[in-house]
């Protein structure tokens, strides 16, 4: 039975299909032209050819995913004019600067990828075709930054004012360098170079469990290993000062996310459980004192309970599940990553064993879905505002019909961008395996060592 028809409500539920099938390609494109440096200048500095495939290969596989990534971009662009035309009449004149800015940020990281991926072996010096991909990873990053400030701006809205209905004194750069944008933009950097260093890990371990034991997988295990353990500590660190922030700026999202109903001190950290009607927390496990330090740094702060704001203002309680998910996770990764670490640095035989191979194997899918689950907590946990403090967001939305026909026109485009897009990949790289590829370029197999 469909839902009765509701502009607002289907505009947001196709906002939010857009932006969770967008977040996968952009978290790759974010953080996958790091990975090929890294593998690029290792090759070059320990003049190594399995780190030279490595970035080569990566580089074809980023090429698809950047594909689908502008479709899937281009659709929130208009979207966004197309179903929150009152929402952009307020923010696009205050945000128009990144927004600007991220589509440069795209075109220089474009340009230099395509002259990167054409100059392979065209330089004697291996050194100056590195080079090629500082342009795309620097590219990558800012894109991410400029876009990730304009969700910064919808969570604290700065360089404006309103007066009796009229937008002034805008200022772009307060607008774009607002108190969110610290916290929220080294969060997806960090995430995303995190979640692409898992994916990237994932599919080396994959291809050891099925029997591949090609030195080529180990080298890609080992280098995505490291590197996802130096993300994990970034991740962590950061989102120790996003609860700060939340605290501090928007005090009832950090209550939701914790079923924190009561302000008071030497508050504890509620994680799982079950939330009755009456608000009572069943089977949930509490860490004392937890939420006081996540929120002020000390363990007998005052964290503010949601007792002190009007029902209506406040996000809804499942908020909480994505939190734990988030956490939960990325607590998983860092865990996983260690152990890795230590086993390679104490005992080198259990590196490629069933259980650390699925553990790595895990950790890709699952670190894609808590960068869905950081972004349901972050879009749904500001509800019922659009644009925090000043519009809610049935307020921003179109008034007009057949929002409903438009989404599942896009969830249609969507199934077809992803299938196609695992089709190509698996073939693309199913027909030609590294084994052969570094066969073909005059370089000894590598078998099990």
């Amino acid at each position: 039975m469909f839902m009765e028809y509701d502009p607002a409500l289907y505009s947001r539920i196709l906002t939010g299909v857009t932006l969770a099938f967008h977040i996968i390609f952009a978290t790759i494109g974010v953080g996958v032209p790091l990975m090929i440096a890294i593998a690029e200048w290792m090759g070059i500095r320990k003049k190594d050819p399995h780190y030279q495939l490595l970035a080569r290969r990566w580089a074809r596989g980023f090429v698809v995913t950047v594909a689908v990534g502008v479709v899937t971009g281009t659709a929130i662009g208009l979207q966004l004019s197309l179903l929150w035309p009152n929402f952009m009449q307020v923010a696009g004149q205050t945000i128009a600067l990144p927004l600007f800015m991220e589509v440069f940020a795209f075109f220089f990281e474009a340009i230099f990828l395509g002259i990167y991926l054409y100059t392979w072996d065209r330089f004697k010096k291996p050194m100056r075709h590195f080079l090629l991909i500082i342009p795309v990873v620097i590219g990558a990053s800012l894109s991410a930054f400029f876009i990730t400030t304009v969700n910064s701006f919808m969570n604290a809205p700065h360089g404006f004012q309103i007066i009796h209905g009229v937008l002034t004194d805008v200022n772009p750069l307060a607008a774009m360098f607002n108190p969110a944008t610290p916290t929220k933009t080294a969060h997806v950097l960090a995430t995303s170079y995190l979640t692409s260093a898992f994916i990237l890990g994932m599919i080396a371990a994959v291809k050891l469990l099925k029997g591949d034991r090609h030195v080529y997988h180990k080298k890609a295990l080992r280098m995505t290993m490291m590197s996802a353990f130096v993300f994990s500590i970034a991740t962590v660190l950061i989102g120790d000062f996003s609860g700060k922030y939340l605290a501090e700026y928007q005090p009832e999202k950090l209550a939701a996310a914790e079923w924190h109903f009561e302000t008071e001190t030497e508050a504890p950290l509620v994680f799982g459980g079950v939330l009755t009607e009456e608000n009572e927390i069943k089977y949930a496990i509490e860490i004392p004192y937890a939420l006081s330090i996540l929120a002020h740094g000390t363990p007998d702060a005052e964290v503010v309970g949601l007792e002190e704001f009007p029902k209506e203002d406040t996000a809804p309680p499942y908020v909480h599940y994505f939190f734990d998910g988030m956490v939960a996770i990325g607590m998983y990764l860092a865990f996983i990553s260690f152990l890795y670490l230590l086993i390679s640095w104490l005992k080198k035989d259990w590196l490629h064993t069933k259980f650390l191979l699925w553990g790595v194997a895990i950790g890709g899918p699952l670190s894609l879905l808590a960068t869905e689950f950081g972004w349901f907590f972050t879009e749904i946990g500001r509800q019922p505002w659009i644009l925090y403090g000043i519009m809610r967001t049935p307020d921003g939305a179109t008034t007009s019909l057949h929002v409903d026909l438009m989404l599942y026109l896009f969830i249609a485009l969507y199934i077809i961008l992803g299938i196609t897009c695992a089709i190509v990949l698996r073939k693309m790289f199913r027909s030609n395996p590294a084994a052969h590829e570094l066969e073909q370029r005059g370089f000894e197999t590598g078998g099990d060592r």
